[in-house]
């Protein structure tokens, strides 16, 4: 990871002073780097512990390309925080955030292209694709509050899943290129992003303090699991309750609160915590075809603090 740091600031680096101290701002208040740490250790499980230069760079496109989508999406949001420091767009307006964004995408193409990783480089292209859509996808059904459990699940691989199945993907493809390893490695990481994204929907319903407010999906109307599934099995009139509410009065904290104590109520969590422990237990499933390995006790440590984290 040390030298993944500096391989990654290198990739970063521009001659433009402005973009340099706005991209020297984002690599110091890195998240958990959980994507770089994936691509590595399924390199690692399937390469005798080995990883190359192709690693790094596969490594250093899905942290381009993440910190791009985690840019833009601060602007859409019109969020001024993220990761409890100030957002991009918050210090240097949106119009800057946009651009930056649009150079740590192109950064991370033109890192593929010109060192002939195509294969790397399509991997990665799905996956921008699908984040789009699954953005889109999210806020025409918002609109309707229409969601199925079939579609949110759609919204979600998407949304989270698609970019840590292309990170386990790109891991495999480094070291195996158009080996069956590719694929099933992507199987994987989508498995993981799966039980990711519901245990982040979980959190909206607790009460610690995890960096983002908690009942922020409900004033958003975003649906997330426990709601759809407590929509999708109450009464005609309880039903029509929890659209009101969440429709003409996610502004207010205490209608915001009885939402989130009726979902409680009806079982909304108990049914999403175990629809993410199967997702985790198909991922541990899939682990176990390979080898007992140092890497694979790490990616199955990884895939079960994807549902113990804390924030």
């Amino acid at each position: 990871m040390d030298l993944f740091e500096q391989k990654f600031q290198l990739a970063m680096s521009t001659n433009v002073a402005l973009l340099n101290r706005i991209t020297h701002y984002i690599v110091n208040r890195k998240g958990k780097q959980m994507r770089p740490m994936f691509v590595f250790l399924v390199a690692k499980m399937l390469n005798n512990g080995q990883i190359i230069d192709r690693t790094y760079r596969g490594a250093s496109v899905i942290e381009l390309i993440h910190t791009a989508s985690l840019v833009h999406d601060d602007v859409v949001d019109d969020s001024n925080r993220r990761r409890g420091f100030f957002s991009i767009n918050a210090l240097w307006k949106n119009k800057i955030a946009v651009l930056v964004g649009d150079y740590l995408l192109s950064k991370g193409m033109l890192l593929c292209i010109d060192n002939n990783d195509f294969d790397l480089l399509k991997i990665i292209s799905v996956a921008v694709r699908e984040i789009s859509e699954g953005e889109l996808l999210q806020i025409e059904k918002a609109r309707k509050l229409d969601i199925t459990e079939d579609v949110y699940y759609e919204i979600i691989r998407q949304k989270t899943a698609t970019l840590i199945a292309a990170c386990c993907s790109l891991g495999a493809a480094s070291v195996k290129p158009n080996s069956s390893e590719v694929e099933s490695m992507r199987q994987f990481g989508e498995l993981i992003g799966m039980a990711f994204q519901i245990k982040d929907d979980l959190f909206d319903y607790g009460e610690e303090k995890i960096g983002k407010p908690t009942g922020i999906d409900i004033k958003e109307q975003k649906m997330t699991l426990p709601l759809i599934h407590v929509l999708n099995n109450c009464s005609k009139k309880e039903q029509d309750w929890l659209i009101n509410s969440i429709k003409n009065h996610n502004k207010d904290k205490q209608r915001v609160k009885e939402v989130i104590a009726f979902v409680k109520e009806k079982n909304g969590l108990d049914y999403a915590i175990s629809k993410m422990k199967e997702f985790q237990m198909q991922a541990l499933q899939l682990l176990k075809a390979y080898p007992n390995s140092e890497y694979r006790n790490s990616l199955e440590l990884m895939v079960n603090y994807v549902i113990d984290r804390k924030k």
